[in-house]
């Protein structure tokens, strides 16, 4: 495999968490509490699912680099609402649930 310099990629990918983030905090409580997807989940709801998929997708990939046997994955799709009324994103702090998933985003680029 050849050397490739994933670094333009990796800081552009830094600079839209970093504008992201900010425009995420400076959201009013009632947007990210209140307002409502299709599937009936809030701001709040939909950044922890993100976090939780962010978290089991790099488990993945962690695995497939040196597991030598056929992997399982359980399929967590149909349990996304149950994951996220049992982490209770809901009521999270929202400088918490942020920051939560800067962090995660950012382990991805180390």
């Amino acid at each position: 495999m050849s050397n490739v310099d994933f670094s333009k990629i990796t800081e552009g990918i830094y600079h839209v968490i970093e504008t992201e983030e900010k425009i995420l905090t400076g959201l009013q409580n009632d947007t990210i509490t209140l307002k409502r997807n299709k599937q009936n989940r809030t701001i709040k709801q939909i950044l922890g699912h993100l976090i939780d998929s962010a978290s089991n997708n790099h488990q993945r990939m962690v695995r497939l680099q040196y597991s030598k046997d056929l992997l399982f994955f359980p399929d967590y799709r149909q349990d996304n609402d149950l994951w996220i009324a049992l982490q209770d994103y809901q009521n999270e702090d929202w400088n918490n649930l942020n920051y939560g998933s800067f962090l995660t985003c950012i382990s991805f680029r180390l």
